[in-house]
């Protein structure tokens, strides 16, 4: 049986990645990428097989024992990384968001899509179980014209404290978070063309050492006074089809937890979780609500390795290709804009 041999670069999101990809009959986990020795040794211990560790993902990507790149970096490192194993022929699997910038993840499209290798979005809330759902019904025409949604990603304690790279400039919230939800709605709504987007967008928690991960617990000083992002974003994207979309983000406040999408046509309209449908039945309202067992969420990862494979062992069209990462950045990354200088901005 054919099969890919994979490099994962970056330990953190790339450990359900890698999970996920040795766990497919056809994924093997091969080489493992990053500066420091001691994670990936920690890492290799959930990894069936040897693996080949690496510091440098040049010396890496010049390997004949890889087929495929994992890019799990910061995302200030996406596009160089994602760039060299293009260069030596890999086809590429990148975490969210594509890069720190629209223009960047510009340039890695025109290179990906030139070098006719499988160039892919690792995006774990549109490969769902619950997202995928609502996909089937929607383009089935269950909910008739979808013409509005509402995608929301909010924590009251969650900033990163683990990496800089979260919190200095090209990271933040809403391209750590609100991507998700903005990815997941915008393909739910069809994949229309966006024409222009409001925004606002700020810091509030982050730069005072408030609202980490751990239940108050501050960073140190040293870590949080590097803050030059955005710990909350909001906004509204108008799309030439004529149909809106309600986007907010934040990684700390005094609310509780949420993620949801809820979506608006003219047959019938959904919220992701729970997951319901809302419609008439005659002349009374229908309100059904489909279970999914916790034990499904990990389905999410093992939907992106199969697809990812698949892709590129079966000509498979890839579904979520980095062309998609691209027009999310741009929606992203002028939503980020708006609230800088207080103006809408065009997109189309």
């Amino acid at each position: 049986m054919q099969e890919v041999r994979v490099a994962i670069v970056g330990m953190g999101i790339g450990k359900a990645n890698a999970l996920a990809i040795s766990r497919n009959p056809r994924g093997r986990v091969v080489a493992l990428c990053d500066l420091l020795e001691d994670r990936m040794a920690e890492f290799a211990k959930d990894i069936p097989g040897p693996v080949q560790f690496f510091t440098d993902y040049k010396e890496m990507c010049r390997s004949s024992e890889i087929d495929a790149v994992f890019v799990g970096t910061p995302n200030q490192f996406h596009v160089p990384v994602a760039l060299e194993a293009l260069r030596h022929d890999k086809h590429i699997l990148v975490t969210k968001p594509l890069a720190d910038g629209e223009e960047p993840a510009r340039q890695l499209v025109e290179v990906a899509e030139a070098s006719g290798l499988v160039n892919m979005m690792s995006l774990s809330t549109r490969f769902s179980v619950g997202v995928q759902q609502l996909g089937r019904m929607s383009q089935a025409g269950e909910f008739g014209e979808l013409y509005y949604a509402r995608a929301r990603s909010i924590r009251r304690q969650g900033i990163p404290a683990w990496s800089l790279g979260f919190i200095q400039k090209g990271g933040g919230a809403f391209r750590d978070m609100g991507v998700h939800v903005l990815d997941s709605a915008w393909w739910l709504l069809g994949m229309p063309e966006p024409i222009s987007v409001t925004g606002v967008a700020g810091a509030k928690f982050g730069p005072l050492g408030k609202g980490y991960f751990g239940k108050g617990t501050p960073p140190p000083a040293d870590y949080y006074s590097k803050f030059a992002a955005d710990d909350y974003g909001g906004g509204f994207i108008r799309f030439a089809n004529g149909a809106g979309l309600q986007v907010e983000s934040f990684w700390a406040s005094h609310q509780p937890g949420e993620l949801n999408i809820e979506l608006f046509g003219t047959q019938a309209g959904a919220q992701l979780r729970p997951l319901t449908i809302y419609r008439m039945n005659g002349e009374l309202e229908e309100n059904a609500t489909i279970d999914i067992p916790e034990s499904a969420n990990e389905l999410a990862w093992d939907n992106l390795a199969g697809h990812f494979i698949a892709s590129i062992l079966d000509g498979t069209p890839c579904a979520a290709p980095l062309r998609h990462g691209w027009l999310v950045q741009r929606m992203m990354e002028g939503l980020l804009r708006s609230a800088q200088t207080g103006q809408e901005v065009r997109l189309a």
